[in-house]
């Protein structure tokens, strides 16, 4: 009887299945690739059915939640939610150190890019742990952040006078160094401002301007990459993480690498290629219509200018307003791939 009882407990533990685990997931812009094509996907099929069913997902979006841009990491750490991913610019005000992760006019590829961000993901896991009580999962890209102008442009010195609204802080010390007016303006406001002439140009990426449908409110198009490549950083509220078992933190960290951000890293420079043709009919366009924008090709007197800039006034001046050792540890990590130091 002893040995029957035995046998039948053994029986409904190796029946009983994994603990469940339900995860409240804020995603980045709704309406743009990342999400659609990349995010939504991960979080509302492709995990779960990987974890057979024992991962659940709730899915929204911080545009579709009203978040203001600065409160979508802090609320993370606090719980509110238990997974958030945005653009990392977004949180700079609480995090001046976590600027450096996109740095305008260092990576002109997806592969340089990636290996910018391979880089700096040791003092990004710090950042976010220490300033938003969360664990780093994922670092993928948006497109390069180019420059829409309303107003006709023929190179770099043209946005000298100009209001430009940029896509980040660093961005933004960038275009004021070149003589242009940085202005603040949330990404959904921006054809608004275009076409009030509250700003001159904006800097976003190529896809999100042709999703947003910048190229109603803009003529031109100058594709010099002064807004980096605005990476989203997906993180997890660190009690939460710390909470799950060993066997689910690995599969959601394999998963994640290979089902979400390593798609996400190899669609990332034809789709700015694409995205190019699209906004302005050069060439093929395989999301919809082509448009006309008028291409502004930078040359490199005008790229070498602009670099020069951010490498002796640009990049000092945010190790200034990080403090600490964050321009050292940059320039052992970072700095060390792509040949730059920070003096």
């Amino acid at each position: 009887m002893r040995k029957s009882l035995t046998l039948l407990a053994a029986s409904m533990t190796l029946a009983t299945p994994a603990l469940a685990e339900n995860f409240a997931v804020v995603g980045s812009w709704s309406g743009l690739p990342l999400h659609k094509e990349y995010e939504a996907p991960f979080w509302g099929k492709t995990l779960p059915a990987a974890s057979g069913g024992d991962i659940t997902v709730e899915l929204t979006t911080h545009n579709q939640m009203g978040l203001g841009l600065g409160d979508i990491y802090p609320l993370l750490g606090q719980g509110v939610y238990d997974v958030a991913m945005t653009v990392a610019d977004y949180a700079v005000s609480d995090a001046p150190e976590l600027e450096a992760l996109d740095v305008p006019l260092i990576a002109l590829s997806a592969d340089e890019a990636r290996a910018m961000v391979d880089a700096a993901r040791p003092m990004v896991a710090d950042i976010y742990r220490d300033r938003f009580n969360s664990h780093v999962l994922a670092i993928a890209p948006y497109p390069p952040q180019v420059v829409f102008c309303n107003a006709a442009i023929s190179g770099l010195d043209d946005l000298k006078g100009l209001k430009v609204r940029a896509s980040g802080r660093m961005t933004a010390k960038l275009l004021e160094a070149l003589g242009a007016e940085g202005v603040n303006v949330s990404f959904s406001e921006v054809p608004g401002a275009l076409q009030k002439g509250v700003v001159d140009c904006a800097v976003t990426g190529a896809g999100s301007g042709y999703s947003a449908g910048w190229w109603e409110v803009s003529t031109h198009l100058m594709p010099l990459p002064l807004g980096g490549w605005d990476p989203v950083v997906t993180a997890i509220n660190l009690d939460k993480w710390n909470g799950l078992s060993g066997d689910t933190q690995s599969l959601i960290q394999s998963q994640i690498t290979a089902e979400f951000e390593e798609p996400a890293w190899a669609t990332a420079q034809n789709a700015l290629v694409n995205d190019i043709a699209c906004l302005t009919g050069n060439g093929d366009c395989p999301s919809g219509d082509a448009r006309s924008m008028v291409l502004v090709d930078a040359s490199d007197a005008d790229f070498t200018k602009a670099r020069d800039i951010l490498v002796k006034q640009v990049l000092p001046e945010w190790a200034e307003r990080a403090g600490g050792d964050w321009a050292a540890r940059w320039n052992a990590s970072v700095g060390q791939v792509v040949g730059v130091t920070i003096n």
